[in-house]
Order: C-alpha cells, then structure tokens, then sequence
C-alpha cells in the first residue's frame, strides 16, 4: 500500500476566496499608480439654496446631502461669470473669459446663429488630460461653439452627447414659457423648442426629447464610465437644466413639494446617486474625485420656476452673490476628508488642481487663473486663492480680496432688479458676515478699499482681453 501523503487541496470557498483577494489587491495596486478619475457634474441656472444641504427646505436632494457629508461642501465657492457660455469657458480654460474672448459686452452667450466659438488657441481640461492619455467625456450641454470646429470632440473630448447650447434656445413660436408655466406642465411642450440632441458630430434626435434628458445624460455617463474604467478618464456632464423650460421624467413628475423645479432638481440628485453608486460598484470610487456645482446662479424673473440663491443678493447674470456663488461639493472617499470649507475656490481653478494631480504642467505660454486646491482638498491646509474677480461681458463689476467684496458698478439683471450705476466710491461689504450684501461699510474702510485699487490696478496691468468671439452672428 502506498502511504505517500498527497497534498491538501483547498476548500473551494478558500480558493475563490484567495482569488477575488488577489483580484482585489491587483485592482487596488493599479489604482494607487495611475492618476485619479475625474468627474464634473455641472447643472445649470441652479442656485446657492436649492439643495437640501444648502438649506432648502422643500427640495429633497439625499444624494447630495450624502456626497456632502461623504465629502466636502464649499461655501465660498465661484462660478468665473455669471452666464451660460463664459462660465462655461472659464472653467474648462481655467482662465477668466475676457481672456479668451467669450465675453462680450454686445451678445452674454453663443445662440444657434452664432457665428464663432471657443478659439481654437485655448487649452481646454480635456486637452490637458489627454496628454497623458485620459479618455474624456461630455454629456450635456456645451454652449462653447455650435459648428463642428467648435465641438467637444475639436476641444479635447473623445466623445459627445448632448445639446450644443440652452435648452430654450430654437424656439419654434410656440406659447410664450412664462404664459405655460402659469397653466403647469402639461402646458410646457418639448416641439416648442427645436434644439438639437448630438452624439459627437452628428445630430440624431430633434426636438430633443426634454422630459428624459436628465435622465439620459446620467445614463450615458454612467455608461462611459463602465466601459473605460481601466484606465484614467474625464467626465464633464453638464446638465441643460434646471435653466428653463423645466421638463421631468414621469417617475419625477409632480413629486416635489417645490413644484415642477423641485422635480427637475430631484431628478439630477437621482442621478448623481447612480454615478456614484457605480463608481463604487466598479471599484472606482476610491480612485475618482466628483465635483458637483453649477454655472451660474438661479434666473429669478422666472419665478417659481427659476431657482434661489437662499441668503444671497440677487441672482444670474449679476456680479451680486447670487449671480455666481455656487453650490459645490467634492467627493473621494478615501482621499477627501469630510468638512465644510470655507475659504475660496472657483470653477477656473479646476483645470489647475485637476492637472497638477494627473502630473501635467500647467501651459507658460498664457495666464491661467486657477490655483491649485490639492491642499484644501486632501490636507485641509488654506486655500490659496485669495481673491476673486467678477465680470459682467468684458468690464469688471467687482472684486473679492479675503472677506471684503467691493463693487466698481452694480447692474441688475439684464435690465432687471436694478439699473447699471457706477460708484465713485465703490460699495464695500464684508460677505462673511454680511453674505447678503446689505450694509455697506465703504466708508468704515477706506484702507481696504486702497488694498483692493491696488489689486485691480495690478490685474489690469497684465490684461490682454481676446477678440469678442460671441458678437457676430448670421
């Protein structure tokens, strides 16, 4: 009889156990030597109080709410314009419009007979990324350039679906929105507004159909995403709403205590659950930073259907808080502690950050104006910017140095709220302890004022503003 003892073969529990460890280990391994994912999820005319974390208390946002208190929530954080398309140029350019020339004092934003674009000289964040091999995304809406050249995918971007500007915009002539909003939202009819639905270059769907677009824009990141998990990718997804005409998905229509707008915000809190949701089911999460904001504050004429900038003066298009102080939060488990940060960040300062931690160098050869928050972010050390400049089109309205905000002119918005006036001496509030800018200290402080001049005066001293590239139309 052979005695020999043959080896011990494993339960089977312990080998797949050994297995998925392994596969774990190698996944996490892989994680730890690439650079981090990236994902902005970008809404539009939303304003600093309609989250559930901001303080409003009928909208129920507990997706947020949780990315919040899983991440940080910024309160002084700065859209770099108060409407649509130089906001949306900021923050992918990282340098404030005028520099670029998508400001103008004739045209606020591109429209469908817009003759120009993003200029072709500018670096976008998705350009950045891509020389080191990020794939890039963006869904939603794009308001930088309707005309090939001017696209995403001539702008760094592997791959578009979405509208090439406002949702509002293509109107067929149809019942004036403000007229349907007061009959409700049987009234509000997507033919009424002809724009465009593309995936990359070509259009495959028109009208766009509004009441899924929410909807369909969290599904085609979350897609994106699954398919190019293994390796570092950029996701810009830039929701057309909640800027008007309000639509919502049936399984969020009429749910909302604040009404039709409240659905709509209920609508992309729902799908940012899912995206993070995914992230963490394809073991991403830890390895992938999400930023959540909006371009511009909420457009107050339109009621009920417009948004609230909660404590905060007035709203889009104004250089007051309201107009570009943004909700903001940033998630990454594991790397992001939980906090409330309350110093100064901005949308521009995203292409900095973004690009220091994937190891880029930021472009000598033009001023950039984002600054690099990697240290507020994962060492909760000061925030290096300092300042803030706010520009109405080409001319600067006023400037933000620490807690004090002067105002050089002050402008309702688009002719709303207030008539354009410019101060001899400029209004000065401290927007720490007073953020709705209600008392004006100018005279209290002449000293800060000087400090301020002199910031300005240094500012414009290297100012080169690009050609106005959103005034010819055809």
């Amino acid at each position: 009889m052979n005695d020999k003892k043959l080896p011990l073969k494993p339960p089977r529990h312990l080998c797949l156990l050994f297995l998925f460890l392994g596969m774990y280990l190698t996944s996490a391994q892989t994680n730890k030597q690439r650079p981090p994912n990236f994902v902005i999820i970008f809404a539009d005319d939303l304003g600093y109080g309609d989250l559930g974390v901001y303080g409003h208390p009928t909208i129920k946002t507990p997706n947020l709410d949780k990315m919040a208190h899983e991440g940080q929530k910024w309160t002084n954080f700065y859209a770099g314009a108060s409407v649509c398309t130089p906001s949306r140029a900021a923050l992918l350019t990282g340098r404030l419009p005028v520099r670029s020339g998508m400001a103008s004092n004739k045209q606020r934003v591109l429209f469908p007979d817009s003759k120009n674009g993003l200029p072709a000289d500018e670096i976008t964040l998705a350009e950045q990324l891509k020389k080191v091999g990020y794939g890039t995304a963006c869904i939603g809406k794009w308001h930088l350039g309707h005309k090939e050249q001017y696209l995403p995918t001539n702008n760094g971007f592997d791959y578009y679906f979405g509208i090439p500007y406002s949702n509002d915009m293509d109107a067929t002539g149809g019942k004036n929105y403000k007229e349907a909003a007061k009959e409700g939202p049987s009234a509000i009819k997507i033919a009424d507004y002809n724009v465009p639905l593309m995936r990359n270059t070509e259009i495959i769907e028109r009208p766009a159909e509004q009441n899924t677009i929410t909807k369909r824009y969290s599904e085609e990141a979350i897609s994106y995403i699954k398919k190019n998990k293994d390796k570092p990718f950029l996701v810009y997804l830039a929701h057309n709403l909640p800027h008007i005409p309000l639509f919502a998905s049936q399984a969020f229509s009429g749910k909302s205590e604040r009404g039709l707008y409240g659905d709509v915000v209920s609508e992309i809190d729902d799908g940012v659950g899912k995206i993070l949701a995914t992230l963490k089911e394809e073991g991403l999460a830890d390895n992938t930073i999400v930023i959540f904001t909006s371009d511009n504050g909420p457009w107050l004429p339109f009621k009920t259907h417009g948004g609230s900038a909660g404590l905060l003066r007035a709203g889009k298009g104004t250089t007051w808080e309201g107009g570009m102080r943004e909700p903001t939060i940033f998630w990454s488990p594991g790397k992001i502690k939980p906090a409330v940060i309350t110093d100064l960040g901005s949308t521009m300062d995203l292409f900095t950050t973004f690009s220091k931690l994937a190891g880029i160098k930021i472009p000598e050869n033009r001023i950039v104006d984002g600054v690099d928050l990697s240290g507020p972010l994962f060492e909760q050390t000061k925030s290096p910017r300092k300042n803030m400049f706010y520009y109405r089109g080409t001319d600067l309205y006023a400037v933000r140095l620490g807690d004090y905000k002067a105002h050089f002119i002050t402008e309702g918005a688009y002719g709303q709220f207030g008539e354009r006036e410019e101060h001899s001496t400029p209004l000065l509030y401290n927007v720490n302890e007073d953020p709705s800018e209600q008392f004006d200290i100018a005279a209290e402080h002449p000293e800060i004022i000087e400090q301020i001049n002199t910031l300005v005066a240094e500012h414009q001293s290297k100012l080169v503003k690009g050609k106005d590239m959103l005034a010819e139309r055809e």
